[in-house]
């Protein structure tokens, strides 16, 4: 797909939170900010959805087969997560060893995970996929877009035994009630469960897991129930990863 044309289907989704006034990659449209992506971003967009459109012709990546949808649908709703979480222009790092770590449960054909690394490149990433056939896209898409940082873990989220994350993210996963304590076992001390949902299940998100602290969430553009949800874990929160 021409890059162009992508630039223009995920402009509602890049909108920025507050980082450095005077970044020249900040546009205004009225009252509305939004940040745009970079030639190298788009280039990298484009190459992840090439790969996606070929592999899904054999391995079930997305149910989504329209190119302008699934960048609307996947890549706009993960660059909106990223553009809330990550400022663009802002590197964040954790105490212990200089970058901040995000762990990506259930990652699929890598949503949220790869773009929010295409959006903040800064981060160390993990992405968590049980499928195998999936697992290996995903590596194939990390060397295509030569992203460094980026390891897969070819495993059931109960069986991740790597360090825990700064920030963690769920999307559309099976056996919700059952994954998503496993998430939150994964988050730091301190640390955020970024969830992508239905505003629906933010109820039972709140029952699952009392020991966060969970923020209003943010509508996501151009859904009419999907949110943004984040929680924080509690540091007096027991048995927390530490």
């Amino acid at each position: 797909m021409d890059q162009a044309r992508i630039a223009e289907l995920l402009k509602p989704f890049c909108r920025s939170i507050p980082a450095d006034p005077s970044s020249s990659s900040r546009h205004s449209t009225g009252s509305e900010e939004f940040l745009a992506l970079s030639n190298l971003q788009l280039k990298q967009i484009s190459t992840h959805l090439d790969l996606l459109l070929r592999w899904n012709a054999r391995v079930n990546l997305t149910s989504v087969r329209e190119p302008e949808e699934i960048v609307t649908r996947h890549f706009g709703e993960s660059l909106f997560a990223a553009s809330q979480l990550l400022p663009a222009d802002v590197t964040e790092k954790n105490d212990e060893n200089g970058k901040l770590h995000l762990l990506d449960v259930g990652s699929g054909a890598g949503f949220p995970g790869l773009p929010i690394k295409i959006w903040n490149p800064a981060i160390q990433l993990t992405l968590i996929e049980a499928n195998h056939k999936k697992a290996t896209f995903l590596r194939e898409v990390a060397r295509a877009l030569a992203l460094a940082d980026v390891d897969v873990f070819a495993g059931r989220a109960e069986e991740y035994a790597g360090p825990s994350g700064d920030l963690v993210t769920l999307r559309a996963v099976e056996r919700f009630d059952q994954t998503m304590p496993l998430a939150a076992r994964l988050v730091r001390r301190a640390g955020r469960l970024a969830l992508l949902i239905g505003e629906g299940q933010l109820e039972r998100i709140r029952q699952l897991t009392p020991e966060f602290e969970w923020s209003p969430t943010v509508a996501i553009p151009l859904s009419q129930r999907r949110v943004l949800a984040v929680g924080t874990r509690k540091v007096s929160a027991e048995n927390h990863p530490s």
